[in-house]
């Protein structure tokens, strides 16, 4: 894959260009602003006025009814939760949806399973930051960027890529580095990654680390400590300098235990598991079991909060967590 810097982009495609950012959650706020102090044209689409309407109108942003900002914007970015972008491009912008605009999405969960098929005579373009919200803006303001993706579905214009390219260079992501892919890579790896590894394997991996300590007898402080407070410093090191900077840094006792036993903690089963994961994201399956329960109002994502949030792994972090405070 081709890594695209600043070089790589023309941004004077977006020089009469109005962009429709819509909705101002994390990356909503972080994007608009960003786009907004490299001398983009942005208005903010919002529902109702709320809490975001004043946070953005106090950001010293143009806000709009939805409807009316996708009207405004030649550029129409969706920035709201992927469960409620359905509902909306239904019926406050795909009214507004005209031959030579751009629909922009920084997820492509919408587009791949079909929960929003755009008319064919518009640009269809993902914009999408390899980080939360917040520390894009503040690589942004330090004068750097976080990397990115661009990916085109529809490009009728014939400059798609071009303004996709333009707009991930405005929020300085080609300072960092933008890797061009498909909707179907982006989506498919990230909800792959979300489950299996990031959040799903890693929360389960340290809670069954915690658990069969606790109930061997040892100190739930110390299983703490050891299954989930010093994650955070084995992934630096991993983040610094790769696997093998992690090895030299760690004990022989501990690289040993690493090659001789992980293995058979996670081995072929957890592999093949994964395998099943990846083919119910693939054929469409997770996303229609996640809208269904979105359409149910959340039992399944409100329990599970609640279930954790009485784990005995949080009770006792939330007193560690409190040892490293700083008074």
């Amino acid at each position: 894959m081709k890594i695209l810097h600043d070089e790589d982009v023309d941004d004077s495609i977006l020089e009469d260009k109005t962009i429709a950012v819509i909705g101002y959650g994390a990356q909503g706020e972080a994007q608009a602003k960003c786009l907004r102090d490299s001398g983009v044209k942005v208005v903010i689409g919002l529902r109702a006025s709320g809490s975001s309407w004043e946070r953005a109108n106090k950001d010293g942003f143009e806000v709009l009814p939805i409807r009316e900002a996708a009207r405004r914007g030649d550029i129409v970015h969706i920035l709201i939760p992927d469960e409620a972008q359905a509902e909306v491009y239904e019926s406050e912008i795909m009214p507004e949806m005209r031959a030579g605009k751009t629909l922009s999405f920084s997820h492509g969960f919408n587009i791949c399973f079909n929960r929003i098929v755009p008319p064919p005579d518009v640009d269809v373009i993902m914009v999408a930051p390899k980080a939360p919200g917040t520390e894009e803006r503040k690589a942004y303001l330090e004068g750097f960027g976080v990397p990115g993706l661009v990916a085109v579905k529809q490009n009728p214009s014939g400059t798609a890529r071009e303004v996709a390219l333009a707009m991930a260079k405005a929020m300085h992501w080609t300072r960092a580095g933008v890797l061009e892919c498909t909707f179907e890579d982006e989506t498919y790896e990230d909800l792959f990654g979300e489950q299996c590894v990031l959040c799903g394997g890693l929360v389960e991996l340290m809670k069954s680390g915690f658990e069969v300590l606790v109930e061997a007898g040892y100190p739930p402080e110390m299983a703490y400590f050891e299954c989930v407070h010093e994650m955070k410093l084995i992934v630096d090191l991993i983040w610094q300098g790769g696997i093998k900077r992690m090895a030299e840094v760690i004990s022989n006792t501990a690289e040993y235990g690493m090659w001789s036993v992980g293995h058979k903690i996670i081995g072929q089963e957890v592999k093949s598991r994964m395998k099943d994961a990846l083919k119910r994201i693939e054929s469409g399956e997770f996303a229609s079991e996640w809208i269904e329960e979105y359409r149910k109002g959340i039992p399944f994502l409100k329990m599970s909060r609640e279930k954790i949030s009485k784990h005995q792994i949080e009770t006792v972090g939330s007193e560690i967590r409190k040892l490293f405070m700083h008074h």
